[in-house]
């Protein structure tokens, strides 16, 4: 079996490298491959790259992930999360294969406080929300086979991450001040990795399950009550921390404001894929400590 894998290079995409190897052969490109295009600004030229490698399954991990900066170029996050995904998904569709791609909570508007489900109203906020759900739309009206797995929260060991930007600060300030009214739950980009090997897995054994699943970590923080716990990790850890524990203020989203508005509730409802995949999904705390045992070299 051959997979092809787009967006290499992201947290995500790394972690795929490593967890789909176990289903086939794969082919593992990024924006900036040469051998073939997995340019999505140039979303077009995907065609003859699926056509030329012909997998039976394709992933993208590719997106448009910056999204105070997609405010102000749109067209670009259109072409990459929206165009470039319904490209790959025609052409899952001519060639019968799998097409498995990452969303995000952002497609929600954020209001209230119950875990948004699959079928709940989408209403983005945000450029990048609303290109990322044309994406998804896009890959339904395609008629191919498919995996939609909704995130939140993304993180990894490597490169940059909010876990670590927290530790920087806690070891440079005396005071910090942490949004608390946005809520969601910090999930690792390796956990992601190895469900998404799991769900192509069954999926290849039973195509009625095409369709959009939730993805997340078990439980729920507000960006306060993540930063407490990482600077809390590393306290116990013998890390240099010169903020105190009742020196992390807890402020409103409106104490820093973005060019683009984020959603106050990421809850995800992961209830469906459970149960289809039959799969337990760990506190979002565990992830976060063995990425934090990693970086602190613990």
């Amino acid at each position: 079996m051959k997979i092809l894998l787009l967006g290499k290079g992201g947290q995500v995409g790394w972690e795929l490298q490593r967890s789909l190897a176990t289903l086939g052969e794969l082919v593992a490109l990024d924006f900036d491959s040469t051998d073939f295009s997995a340019d999505f600004s140039r979303p077009e030229s995907l065609s003859a790259t699926v056509n030329a490698i012909a997998p039976q399954i394709i992933v993208n991990a590719a997106a448009h992930t910056a999204v105070d900066k997609a405010e102000s170029e749109p067209d670009l996050a259109r072409s990459i999360n929206a165009t470039a995904p319904g490209v790959l998904a025609r052409e899952a569709a001519a060639i019968g294969a799998w097409l498995l791609h990452y969303s995000t909570d952002y497609v929600f508007d954020g209001s209230g406080s119950a875990p948004w489900r699959e079928d709940s109203p989408t209403g983005p906020l945000s450029v990048y929300g609303q290109t990322k759900l044309e994406g998804e739309q896009a890959i339904r009206a395609s008629g191919c086979r498919h995996l939609i797995l909704r995130t939140s929260w993304v993180y990894a060991a490597r490169g940059g991450n909010f876990a670590k930007t927290m530790l920087r600060l806690a070891a440079e300030r005396d005071r910090l001040s942490v949004i608390d009214d946005q809520i969601g739950a910090p999930t690792g980009a390796e956990l992601l990795a190895d469900l998404s090997a799991h769900a192509l897995r069954t999926a290849l054994q039973r195509p009625e399950i095409s369709g959009t699943y939730h993805a997340a970590a078990a439980g729920e923080t507000s960006w306060h009550g993540y930063a407490s716990h990482v600077i809390d990790f590393a306290r116990h850890a013998g890390q240099p921390v010169k903020v105190a524990a009742d020196a992390i203020a807890a402020v409103p989203s409106s104490a820093f404001p973005t060019p683009a508005r984020r959603p106050n509730n990421s809850r995800l409802d992961t209830s469906r894929l459970r149960e289809t995949f039959g799969v337990t999904l760990p506190d979002w705390r565990i992830g976060v400590d063995r990425m934090l045992t990693e970086v602190l070299g613990q």
